[in-house]
């Protein structure tokens, strides 16, 4: 099994949404913001090339949006989805398996385009061959959004993989369909988020989604002002960081625009970082 980071670039979000209840003044140490109260973020991705398998994990924020929609993001970088997958030897058409950790728009937003004439005719699956994964709780959950997430759940990023027949759900009791990586399902952030726990080269790297964004996001406290229930958050951080801790699993980061990977350290104010490192680094 290989893994290959595919990095689709970067984005801007207020820090204080990021940061829910912490002040300023601690959260900035590691996400200073501009002018105007933003950080910047990034919507890092995972390939995993495994046999006759190619799961990516989540896919960005896509480029389908109105330039009115993307002036509140300001994405810049220049790496892009399809770049990253070039650079690592592959094509959309050779992905077999979309697994979405859930359905906002950053994470989701890649997987479908427009096309036709004038690129607006049509709404299509970027990775035509692939299988597109769910699970059934998030997927009414996103459908039937709520007033609080409704901005975060875009129809035109979530309807074509259902018209398309692409769309399957992973059983929640069942756990993963695939051998490479098993699934924690965490509901403070959104209903059933979708976290894999990957088994690579005898270790455990959890791809964080939005459970863990960042770094600055491992002290218990720092909980995004976007979850839907942050006392839960708090709950599974809690309990997901003393597992890490215990099992020494590695930390993928999605969000980070720093760091990719870190391990984990029981210290007197609690579980923090220990060293922080690339994923190529892994040995």
């Amino acid at each position: 099994m290989k893994l290959h980071v595919i990095d689709t670039g970067f984005f801007k979000l207020d820090g204080g949404a990021m940061f829910g209840v912490v002040p300023k003044v601690l959260w900035e140490r590691t996400n200073p913001a501009d002018e105007k109260n933003l950080c910047t973020w990034a919507m890092r991705c995972l390939l995993i090339e495994d046999g006759s398998k190619l799961i990516l994990i989540d896919n960005g924020i896509g480029d389908k949006q109105d330039a009115r929609f993307f002036s509140h993001y300001y994405l810049h970088g220049e790496a892009s989805l399809q770049n990253s997958l070039k650079k690592a030897g592959f094509s959309t058409d050779d992905v077999t398996d979309m697994f979405l950790t859930h359905l906002h728009f950053d994470h989701c937003g890649g997987g479908v385009q427009y096309a036709g004439e004038g690129k607006k005719e049509r709404l299509e699956l970027v990775f035509k061959n692939a299988r597109y994964w769910s699970n059934d709780d998030h997927w009414k959950w996103a459908t039937q959004p709520n007033a609080r997430e409704k901005a975060s759940f875009l129809r035109e990023n979530i309807l074509p993989m259902e018209e398309s027949g692409h769309l399957n759900f992973i059983s929640v009791n069942e756990g993963s369909p695939f051998e490479s990586f098993d699934i924690l399902f965490v509901d403070g952030h959104t209903d059933k988020q979708m976290l894999p726990k990957i088994k690579y080269k005898d270790k455990t790297i959890v791809f964080a989604a939005d459970l863990i964004p960042s770094v600055g996001h491992i002290p218990l406290p720092y909980v995004m002002g976007y979850d839907t229930r942050p006392l839960l958050t708090l709950k599974e951080k809690e309990s997901f960081l003393k597992e890490a801790v215990d099992n020494g699993y590695i930390l993928f980061f999605e969000h980070d625009s720093v760091n990719e990977c870190c391990t984990l350290i029981n210290t007197e104010k609690g579980v923090r970082v220990d060293k922080t490192f690339k994923l190529e680094e892994i040995l």
